[in-house]
């Protein structure tokens, strides 16, 4: 789950050198919260793309966040606090992601950031996060992310480097594939989920024939579609996000090429479909979420989620709830760790290291440097025109 899929990371250290200069210039915000007294309002918010062309996940986050955030809320509410929730578009672009965490970090009553969505936007945001000693929840699935000694992350989805051992032991395992063809978008996520891929295929013997990076924006992709059907690998995988890769199926299939075809989560939306059409049928993807409605919890989940809002939960939605409760969660427990006052942002963060919940997606703790430590992950395949595909493998 996925990530800038817009930008370099070239660009993402610029963005991140000039937002650390702009906070050097501002001088800073303190980081603690307030004690008891005030207004005492605790605000909780979200950071996803909710405009733009991955509008529509990064709304499946934020309404993911708010269902948890209403549902718990009164859990604060009882201890003398009001709760807002307070919706961010990042846009899915760095600096706009470097923009919101400025403006959240300067605001005291923000307690926690359900976000981000791209690993692009993340690894910049959350730099500026922790000089402001803010919890952010992201969703975002670089392993750079949680590589980098900062203690105010709790990832919610599962690594790239993770998921993407799955899909290769799941083309080398099951699928029996000799021989593999990678291509990635040249983005943060896409290259950071093809690269471990492409290592883990390699080390279960499997022949990398070819190994290109396409750009975002475009909708000719036949220098590399060409390239596939030339080499005739048994599987292509890809790692960007939905609408190059529905293009890319439909292209590959409209030249005929035979091969199996695996994208990573950054694929999951219903747009896939609509992109691909007929072509989708058949081709694979990685789910950091389980099959839901699978079982009467998850059932029930989802019923709950399509009332609200009128819509069927994306994979994302999961992911924006549990960040949800994770933050509502910590919050809680600050408090009361701080005799019922106002906690400091500290002690949501610290909070936050202790928790051990069971969620949708199954138990929800961290490691030290920020990682779920039960992380999950899925096969799914398309078997029809229709979203979302099938869970068909759990990776054991």
């Amino acid at each position: 789950m996925r990530k800038n899929k817009m930008f370099s990371l070239a660009a993402i250290i610029c963005v991140v050198v000039l937002s650390m200069a702009l906070f050097a210039g501002c001088g800073g915000k303190p980081s603690g919260g307030e004690s008891s007294g005030g207004d005492q309002v605790i605000k909780i918010a979200s950071a996803s793309p909710l405009s733009g062309p991955q509008a529509q996940s990064g709304e499946s986050i934020k309404l993911g966040a708010q269902l948890a955030i209403d549902e718990m809320k009164g859990e604060i509410e009882k201890l003398g606090f009001k709760v807002e929730f307070v919706p961010q578009d990042d846009q899915g672009d760095p600096k706009m992601g470097v923009a919101v965490a400025q403006k959240m970090i300067s605001d005291p009553k923000v307690m926690a950031v359900v976000g981000h969505y791209n690993s692009g936007v993340e690894i910049p945001a959350s730099e500026v996060y922790a000089k402001g000693n803010l919890l952010t929840i992201p969703i975002a699935s670089n392993p750079t992310i949680t590589k980098r000694g900062l203690k105010n992350i709790a990832r919610v989805s599962t690594p790239d480097d993770m998921q993407a051992a799955t899909a290769a032991k799941y083309a080398a395992n099951v699928l029996k594939a000799k021989t593999v063809f990678v291509i990635h978008d040249k983005t943060a996520y896409g290259q950071g989920i093809a690269d471990p891929f492409k290592a883990s295929a390699e080390e279960l013997g499997v022949q990398v024939v070819g190994y290109e990076g396409i750009t975002q924006g475009e909708v000719d992709f036949s220098a590399v579609v060409n390239n596939v059907v030339q080499k005739k690998p048994d599987v292509v995988y890809f790692g960007g996000v939905q609408a190059e890769w529905g293009l890319l199926v439909k292209q590959m299939s409209e030249k005929g090429a035979r091969t199996a075809m695996i994208g990573g989560d950054g694929v999951d939306s219903p747009d896939l479909v609509k992109i691909a059409g007929k072509y989708i049928v058949g081709t694979y993807y990685t789910s950091m979420a389980p099959d839901l409605a699978r079982t009467p919890e998850g059932k029930a989940w989802m019923d709950k989620y399509q009332q609200k809002f009128g819509k069927v939960p994306e994979a994302w939605s999961v992911f924006g709830y549990e960040g949800g409760v994770t933050a509502v969660k910590a919050i809680v427990n600050a408090i009361q760790a701080n005799s019922g006052k106002m906690p400091t942002r500290e002690q949501v963060i610290a909070a936050t290291k202790t928790l051990n919940l069971q969620s949708v997606t199954g138990e929800l703790s961290w490691k030290e440097d920020g990682d779920r430590q039960k992380p999950i992950g899925f096969i799914l395949q398309f078997k029809g025109e229709k979203y979302p595909g099938e869970v068909i493998w759990d990776g054991k």
